[in-house]
C-alpha cells in the first residue's frame, strides 16, 4: 500500500487522542503494517520499527550509523474537529504533532538505507509524563535523533528545561482573631514571592547565548477551608524553565535553601519537585558544528535556533546529537497556535518537512 501524507494527517487530526491514544496508536500501528513495516509496541506503549540492519525491535543491536525519528501521539484537551480551509488544516494536533508525525512518517517510509540502521520510534506521553522518551532514552543507542515538533520548518538545536515544583508555607493555625501576622503561613507567602523574585539573580544559572534566561513562574496558590480560621499551611506551586547547567534536582534543592534564608523563624518553608517519579526534561544544546544539524538545516534551507518550548528532545540529547524539526509554529502573530483552539498547519509545510528529512536521511545512509 502507498504512503498518501494529506490522508494520513488528515485521518490523526480525526482522531482523538487527548484522553486516550489507543485509537491513534491503532492508526499508526496499521499505517505502518499495510507499509509492510509492521511495528512492536513496547511496555510503555511507545510504537517502535527499524529498517536495515539490527533492528531494535528484534533486540539487536542496531548497526552505525543509527539514526532515530522520534515525536509523539498524544495532545493537550480538548480535542478540536479536524477543518481543511484549502492549504491550511486546522484541529487539534494538526501541528502539535500530528503534522510532524505525517512528516516523519513519510520520510521514515521512503528512506531505505544502504547500512546502518534507521528507526521510528513514537511516544504516547510527551505531555504528560514523558516515561515512554526516557525509556525510549535508554536502550535505543543512537548516533542521533530527529524530533518532530512544530519548528517552522527551522532547524532547533537546544530547548529549556521545564519542571514544576509546591512550595508548602508552615506556621501556626487558629482562629483568625488570635494567630499573628508573623505565625500566619499565609502572610508568609510574600517572603515566599519575594524569594522566588530574587532567585535567579541570587543563586540561578546565568543568561545562556543559545537560551536566553531562565524562567520562574508562580502559577498555583492554595490554602484556608474557612473565612474565619488561619490555616497551618499554604501551598504555591511554580513552573520552571531551566537553562544549561541546572537540573529540576538542583534547582529544588538550591531554591530550598534560597527560600528558607528568606523565611521568619516562626514558619518553615519546604520545595518538592511534583510527581518526581516521573521524568522533567533538562536543557539540552547540541553543537551546532554536528553532522546532523548541518544535513537537516542544508535539506530545509531553515534558520538554526532554539526550540521555544520544553520537549522529550531533552532524553535523548545527552547521548547523541539531537535536532527538533517539523512543520508548524507554536505560535504566529495573532498569538498561540499549538495547544490553542486556533492550532493549525500548512500542508505545504507537512510535505517539506517530509522533503526535507528525507533529503537530510539521504545523506546520512
Amino acid at each position: 500500500m502507498s504512503f498518501d501524507i494529506d490522508d494520513f494527517h488528515a485521518q490523526a487530526v480525526k482522531t482523538p487522542s487527548h484522553e486516550s491514544v489507543d485509537e491513534m496508536r491503532e492508526l499508526l500501528v496499521e499505517t505502518l503494517t499495510d507499509t509492510g513495516h509492521p511495528p512492536h509496541v513496547d511496555d510503555n506503549g511507545c510504537v517502535i520499527v527499524s529498517r536495515g540492519a539490527g533492528s531494535v525491535v528484534d533486540g539487536d543491536t542496531p548497526t552505525s550509523p543509527h539514526i532515530v525519528l522520534n515525536t509523539h501521539i498524544d495532545t493537550v484537551a480538548p480535542h478540536i474537529p479536524y477543518e481543511r480551509d484549502g492549504d491550511t488544516v486546522r484541529g487539534r494536533g494538526a501541528c502539535d504533532a500530528k503534522g510532524p508525525l505525517a512528516a516523519l512518517l513519510a520520510a521514515f517510509l521512503r528512506t531505505e538505507p544502504d547500512e546502518g540502521t534507521l528507526t521510528l520510534a513514537i511516544t504516547p506521553d510527551e505531555e504528560t509524563t514523558q516515561l515512554g522518551a526516557a525509556a525510549l532514552a535508554d536502550r535505543l543507542s543512537a548516533d542521533g535523533y530527529i524530533v518532530g515538533e512544530p519548528t517552522d520548518l527551522d532547524v532547533c538545536l537546544a530547548a529549556r528545561g521545564q519542571c514544576e515544583a509546591e512550595i508548602t508555607v508552615s506556621g501556626a493555625g487558629g482562629h483568625a482573631a488570635s494567630v499573628s501576622a508573623d505565625d500566619n503561613p499565609v502572610f508568609g507567602l510574600k517572603h515566599v514571592l519575594a524569594g522566588l523574585a530574587s532567585y535567579d539573580d541570587a543563586v540561578g544559572p546565568t543568561s545562556h547565548d543559545l537560551l536566553g534566561d531562565p524562567k520562574l513562574s508562580p502559577t498555583v496558590v492554595d490554602g484556608g477551608d474557612t473565612p474565619n480560621r488561619v490555616p497551618d499551611q499554604c501551598r504555591l506551586t511554580i513552573d520552571r524553565r531551566s537553562v544549561p547547567p541546572e537540573t529540576s534536582e538542583d534547582f529544588a534543592s538550591s531554591l530550598s535553601t534560597h527560600l528558607a534564608e528568606q523565611t521568619p523563624a516562626e514558619q518553615t518553608v519546604s520545595v518538592e519537585l511534583i510527581d518526581p517519579t516521573t521524568p522533567f526534561p533538562d536543557p539540552f544544546v547540541t553543537d551546532s558544528d554536528a553532522a546532523l544539524v548541518d544535513a537537516v538545516q542544508t535539506a530545509s534551507g531553515g534558520d538554526v535556533r532554539a526550540f521555544g518550548a520544553a520537549t522529550e528532545a531533552s532524553h535523548f540529547a545527552p547521548t547523541a546529537p539531537t535536532v527538533v524539526f517539523g512543520p508548524g509554529v507554536l505560535a504566529d502573530d495573532e498569538g498561540a497556535v499549538a495547544h490553542a483552539e486556533r492550532e493549525y498547519v500548512r500542508l505545504p509545510d507537512v510535505r517539506a518537512a517530509a522533503d526535507a528529512v528525507t533529503a537530510a536521511l539521504d545523506t546520512v545512509y
